[in-house]
Order: C-alpha cells, then structure tokens, then sequence
C-alpha cells in the first residue's frame, strides 16, 4: 500500500493554504501515462516521428515554440481531484474519454510547433494567421458547420490556433471516422488540409526539439489557494442561469420532496436516452445537447433541485424542455465564452 503523501489528510481549508511546489507529485506511475502512450501511438501508426514530452504545470496547455504538453496538476491525484471539483465544480480532464480528447487537443499544438507548420501557405489559407491575437471572450455559432466539433464550447471557433487544434485531434483520433461524419460540412476542408501536411512530414524529424517545461509544478510557488481564487476570476464560476424558469417548472427546492432524488443525479442517469431521443428531432445536434444538459445538470445541482414526481413522468417532460431550448440555443448564439 502507498504511503500517504502528508497533505493528503488536510481539509480542502487546509490544502488551500499549500504551494503548488510542495505537492511534489509526477506524472510517473499515474493513469495519464497509458493515455499518452494511446496517442503515441496514433502518431506512430500516422508516420509522425515527433513525440512530445509532458509535464506537470497549473493547467492543459502546450507552449508556442515547444513540442512538448503540460497536464493540469490536479489530474495526478485523486485528493486533488476532489479538491479541484470542490473549487471549480467540474473536473476538466476527470475521464479517460475526456482526458484523451485533451490531450488529442494540445499534441495538434505540440506539432505545429515541431514542424512550424503555421507558416506554411496552406495552413495560413485554411486556418488563419496563427499570429493573431487571443481574444479574452469568444461567443460561438452552435450550429456552424465550418468547424469541427470535439472540445466543449465550441473551442475551434476561439482562434485560428485553436481551430487547428481542433482539427487535428479529431483527424488524430481513429474512432472519429472523419471521413463520413463530415462529408457534408464545410469543415471537411479543414480534415483535408490536416491530412495533407501530416502526409507531408511523415518519416520527417521534427525541426523544433526544445525539451522546456514552462510553469512546471516544482516552479510555483503560489499556494493553491491563490491559483484558485484566479481560475475561478477567469473562468467566472457557476452555471447559466437561462434555464431556471424551466427547470423550477420541473423540480423543487421545496424541503417536502427532500426524500426524492436530485433532479441533478437524475439528468446524470438519464443522460444519455434522454440526448439520443431528443438528437432526433433536433438534427445532428448531439454536441450542442451535450453542453446543454452539462449546464443544466450544474445549475440543478447548485439551486439543489429535487424531482417532485416520479423519474418516468418527468423525463418525457424534461426532453421536450431540452428539445426547445436546444433550438432556441442554436438560433441565439449569444453566449460568451471566457479563452
């Protein structure tokens, strides 16, 4: 049996108050190593020698001139998983799915950088100027075509770089089947563009070889307390708020339904039917329904709603709710989206 590392006991009250560098945790020996393994694999079975080395640091990112990506810390314990759910209200990266999606994600990055295919004509007539700047906020268009759909939020709509990234994860990823999905989108010339320059560098080293580690955990020295209170800044914790006339419709506060299930627990179980059923009248809209029930699951949770009858009677109620506020959703495309 491992030993416990001293701050695993602490309340999330007294974890707070530790640095990020006294953690001293590793990526070695943790469930994210098989995951990396996974995409090398992907690269090895695509011709692309490029490996890219990973650390840990304070979020998912892979530095501009660097083949290499940083793992949030949080990922390489179960304590500090539970402490960063307990803070953020999620877990980003919490699932070996989600995980590889991710990580799919910041390799796109690691190997424009490998092979600076940013300046290559090509990349820059399909995607942008890589150059460009980062905006603080993005409000996405749900029901675009012209871009791929793997990260939530629609993240390839943020920036050029980003809609690389994007683009390749879901190129990269065997089970996307890319090819038919999107056939019919303006995105397919997005796939074909990736497709081209990877056919380009296969069996090519990469031209960039740095072995930097930016903002690796050992380096930093604020406490987790501090790296909290600027996420959630940043990220402006909490849950929309749109859906609360009809989800209060729904469910109940009230103390006398306090014996019933959470209204939030039972989105989680009916999840799935409840998106297969309601794709079909909606369209290919699967991904949109995802961020929506995700939203809607969070703000039950936080407005600690409970069913009021039985989870039978309210699902088909609860579909045709999702079903409308899904179109509606499509159609007004006025949500922000901190980058």
């Amino acid at each position: 049996m491992a030993k416990l590392k001293p701050w695993e006991r602490r309340t999330d009250e007294q974890l707070l108050d530790l640095r990020l560098c006294d953690l001293e945790i590793s990526l070695d020996g943790t469930w994210l190593i098989p995951l990396t393994g996974v995409v090398g694999r992907e690269l090895e079975r695509r011709g692309i020698r490029c490996r890219p080395h990973y650390w840990l640091a304070d979020e998912w990112f892979s530095p501009d001139g660097v083949p290499g990506v940083a793992i949030p810390f949080y990922l390489a314990h179960k304590r500090l998983m539970r402490l960063e759910r307990s803070q953020m209200f999620e877990v980003e990266g919490g699932t070996r799915r989600e995980s590889l999606r991710l990580i799919r994600h910041e390799v796109g990055h690691a190997i424009c950088s490998a092979y600076n295919l940013h300046r290559r004509r090509r990349w820059i007539e399909t995607f942008g100027r890589n150059s460009a700047p980062y905006p603080e906020h993005y409000r996405p268009r749900p029901a675009s075509r012209h871009y791929v759909q793997h990260l939530e939020g629609w993240y390839a709509q943020s920036h050029p770089a980003e809609d690389w990234a994007e683009t390749f994860a879901v190129w990269l990823d065997s089970r996307s089947r890319w090819r038919e999905r999107y056939a019919r989108w303006p995105a397919i010339r997005k796939l074909r563009t990736v497709d081209y320059l990877m056919a380009s560098i296969r069996g090519e080293p990469p031209k960039v070889r740095s072995r930097a580690r930016p903002y690796a955990l050992p380096r930093l020295r604020h406490t987790l307390r501090e790296h909290y209170e600027k996420k959630r800044a940043h990220y402006e914790v909490g849950y929309s708020e749109a859906w609360d006339r009809d989800l209060k419709r729904l469910f109940s506060d009230s103390p006398q339904y306090r014996g019933l299930p959470t209204a939030a627990s039972f989105i989680r179980r009916s999840r799935r039917h409840i998106r297969e059923l309601v794709a079909t009248w909606t369209g290919e809209y699967e991904f949109t329904l995802d961020h929506i029930l995700k939203e809607m699951t969070g703000r039950c949770r936080e407005l600690k709603l409970r069913l009021t009858r039985s989870e039978d009677e309210v699902r088909v109620d609860f579909a045709i709710m999702l079903a409308v506020n899904t179109v509606h959703y499509l159609h007004r495309g006025d949500e922000w989206h901190p980058l």
